[in-house]
């Protein structure tokens, strides 16, 4: 089994390659492979990633010539990946990689075709910050959860894996953070089977780079319905 960590990345040269190293250090017990995908950075980033890739030639580094957002650049990430399992993995410090044999642990044991990690079911440490930020994240889970019978606990987590095979059987679309909603959509639709396990959270504020806002949790809302019926 292979796997592969696809890095979609906009502006994150004050941490990326503290990440970067973070995910290379991880030994997940198979084989493992790092796709990442700079959305057109303005930062310093590029220039951080082209050192990068003359330090770590096996490292898959690919350029978006403008910007289009986190889901365009995960479907670059994905057509590029060829591991067994894909797994998505923000570019900030928000989430730890030594949790990947956490996450990968019920695929390998023959259970499921998805997980996704919660940071709402206990576990490693969890920030304490904005209050309206998880009202809204539970928000949206409810009613994604009403749209597709699931009963995910926390279907806006970076940390998603997959088995090759779910991806290849679907069509993404969104551009943006509307990723989240669609892919889990079409995974219920599909009826693959799904598993949660709860995940550390390192959350950072908007200073520190957060880049998520109110305009896409109402993106988010029209995204539900869109692809509860489309």
């Amino acid at each position: 089994m292979k796997l592969s960590v696809v890095i979609p990345v906009y502006n994150e040269a004050a941490t990326l390659k503290e990440l970067l190293e973070s995910v290379a250090a991880v030994d997940a017990g198979i084989e493992k492979e790092i796709v990442i995908v700079d959305d057109c950075s303005t930062d310093g980033t590029r220039e951080v990633l082209k050192a990068l890739a003359v330090e770590h030639p096996v490292w898959r580094i690919l350029f978006h010539e403008h910007n289009r957002g986190k889901g365009a650049a995960l479907r670059t990430g994905f057509a590029a990946a060829s591991g067994d399992v894909v797994l998505i993995q923000d570019a900030d410090l928000e989430y730890d990689p030594r949790e990947y044999p956490l996450l990968l642990k019920p695929i390998r044991e023959g259970h499921a075709d998805v997980v996704y990690g919660s940071r709402f079911l206990g576990g490693g440490p969890h920030r304490v910050c904005f209050f309206w930020h998880s009202v809204g994240n539970k928000l949206l889970t409810t009613f994604s959860n009403m749209m597709t019978n699931l009963n995910l606990t926390d279907m806006e987590v970076c940390y998603k894996v997959f088995r090759r095979e779910v991806l290849a059987g679907i069509v993404l679309q969104e551009e943006r953070f509307g990723f989240e909603v669609e892919i889990t959509a079409k995974i219920a639709r599909g009826r693959w089977r799904i598993y949660e396990v709860p995940v550390s959270y390192y959350g950072r504020s908007y200073e520190e780079g957060k880049k998520i806002t109110w305009r896409d949790g109402f993106r988010a809302l029209w995204c539900i319905l869109k692809y509860r019926f489309a």
